[in-house]
């Protein structure tokens, strides 16, 4: 297996670079392409996902969300979820392009956020033969239902107006923690497992511990759920994490129940952060079963 820096251009000028890992042999091969969820980089663990899938014989596109890690894009730490979705598909015409890919059989595979764009993109880019969503993202408005506590709504609220009032007023967008177990400091996540993933060793300068407080409101918005009905024909493999209290396993379970066929759920035990860790080889034994199946 060989891994490449690569880069591809996106809307308005803007590089995207990732990694590109080729196993050996010759001819085209099935290929699939991936990326990280919320604020996240390549180098948090899942380059053994990447390297997994092309251990199995698969081209590998993983790539950084525009803002982040090795891509361009500014203002920098920036999460738009509509934006990521339509670069993901310049990431798919990019593989298409590669004399090594077959470009009849590429498969996605997406992460937490990223796996609410893997039920998007399926639903919407019928170049991709099959797709793989672990620990979507079904619902930002029920996430935000559990995550914020009644009394603070209020506040939280004019938070997200004075920022926007802010950048009226010609400011940059405001930013707040990714991840925090200080109570005192705005932060998108506190909890323990949260904390750990995110702040887990990482080459210096690939990521930075914050992001814009409008990625929070994008966030509530975001309803990636709402297209898994109309990922069939296209198979859908639903990795789901039996406690998961980030993007939540009972919303997964019904998002599920509501796709067509072709479908599969695969379980995991323990929270959303288990299937890059404790349960990794479960997760990506899942993932490589469903590409050899859908891609040969």
């Amino acid at each position: 297996m060989n891994r490449t820096d690569v880069e591809f251009e996106v809307d308005g000028g803007v590089k995207l670079r990732g990694w590109l890992f080729v196993p050996a042999g010759e001819g085209r091969r099935p290929a699939i392409t991936m990326a990280h969820g919320y604020a996240g980089v390549k180098e948090h663990g899942i380059e053994r996902f990447a390297k997994a899938f092309a251990d199995a014989g698969f081209v590998v596109l993983l790539h950084d969300h525009r803002g982040f890690g090795a891509s361009d894009g500014m203002p920098r730490y920036d999460v738009d979820p509509w934006r990521q979705i339509a670069d993901w598909r310049r990431a798919i015409s990019y593989l298409e392009s590669l004399d090594v890919v077959d470009p009849k059989r590429i498969g996605l595979w997406g992460t937490s956020y990223a796996g609410g764009h893997a039920l998007v993109l399926g639903a919407t880019d019928r170049r991709l033969r099959c797709v793989v969503a672990q620990v979507p993202t079904i619902s930002g408005y029920e996430q935000g239902l559990r995550r914020i506590p009644p009394e603070s709504v209020a506040a939280f609220e004019e938070a997200l107006a004075e920022d926007d009032r802010a950048q009226l007023r010609g400011e940059p967008p405001r930013r707040q923690a990714i991840v925090s177990a200080d109570p005192g400091v705005p932060a998108s996540y506190r909890a323990r497992d949260a904390i750990d993933f995110y702040l887990q060793p990482v080459p210096a300068g690939a990521w930075e511990n914050n992001v814009t407080v409008r990625s929070t409101r994008a966030a509530r918005m975001y309803e990636p759920g709402q297209w898994i009905t109309r990922v069939s024909p296209t198979p859908l493999l639903m990795v789901v994490a039996t406690r998961d209290t980030v993007t939540l396993t009972d919303l997964e379970f019904a998002a599920f129940e509501r796709a067509l066929q072709p479908k599969r759920l695969v379980t995991i035990e323990g929270g959303h952060f288990d299937p890059y860790l404790s349960q990794f080889k479960e997760s990506s034994t899942a993932a490589v079963e469903w590409f050899k199946l859908h891609l040969g």
